[in-house]
């Protein structure tokens, strides 16, 4: 973990390239000084985790886990007759889990650098409390991840790749039905395969989404915040910082 000084940021944004994700308006907020990791938690990291302590995920418990289609076997593919009708490349897998993040044929043994996926919210808490650890704001989560830049789309500034250099694993082609993988990836890397931001934060943009401890809301006060922590109560929680799946649009 890294320290991160506190400080003053603009939060958010008064021009989102989505609207309905609830990133605006822009607004001042300062945090206090906090611990961060510096890298996503790791396949290896979680094994340790449910190695000590028997934890059984929410997939496992229910039996199955949503799988971008483009990556399943066609074994796998063709045992499937449900969809998400708002995102058809989602598809509900059974035995899909955190050991077998692709399907029931696949595995970690070769991904154990690689973060950790099919992790409820519930299930990053119980992780945290294990290492001793807690989960960021989403202030928390955006100051790192801005890495002492103010006014920039991405961690690193305001182009996607400067100088043609990818600085995170996204998806590169046509969305959802080729990747390129310009990047040198198709599904998720290794943590820390990309450059750090200026704190010496890892993958803040890409390859997995992150989880934060705030309840989601697309209602934002413009009024200035000390360390805000989200509405009190919601029905999702906020996940930042995109996959290997998302795309300039």
């Amino acid at each position: 973990m890294v320290l991160i000084a506190g400080g003053e940021f603009l939060m958010g944004t008064d021009d989102p390239g989505i609207p309905a994700d609830g990133e605006g308006p822009q607004r001042l907020v300062h945090v206090d000084s906090f611990y961060m990791d510096i890298q996503e938690v790791t396949n290896q990291q979680f094994q340790s985790f449910v190695n000590a302590t028997a934890y059984i995920t929410e997939a496992e418990k229910f039996g199955d886990s949503f799988v971008f289609e483009g990556i399943l076997s066609e074994t796998v593919k063709n045992q499937i007759t449900q969809a998400v009708a708002a995102a058809p490349w989602w598809l509900p897998v059974k035995g899909a889990n955190w050991m077998h993040p692709y399907g029931p044929d696949s595995n970690i043994t070769d991904s154990l650098d690689h973060p950790v996926l099919h992790v409820s919210w519930a299930d990053a808490v119980a992780y945290c409390s294990w290492a001793n650890k807690r989960l960021p704001t989403e202030a928390e989560w955006e100051y790192a991840c801005r890495g002492g830049l103010k006014d920039r789309l991405y961690p690193w500034g305001n182009k996607l790749n400067p100088k043609g250099q990818h600085y995170a694993n996204l998806w590169q082609g046509d969305f959802p039905n080729h990747n390129s993988g310009e990047d040198g990836y198709i599904k998720t890397s290794p943590v820390m395969s990309f450059p750090a931001n200026g704190f010496g934060l890892y993958d803040m943009a890409g390859n997995a989404w992150e989880w934060t401890s705030d309840w989601w809301t697309v209602h934002h006060t413009t009024d200035q915040q000390h360390n805000p922590t989200g509405p009190a109560s919601g029905t999702d929680k906020v996940k930042k910082g995109g996959s290997y799946m998302c795309h300039k649009v």
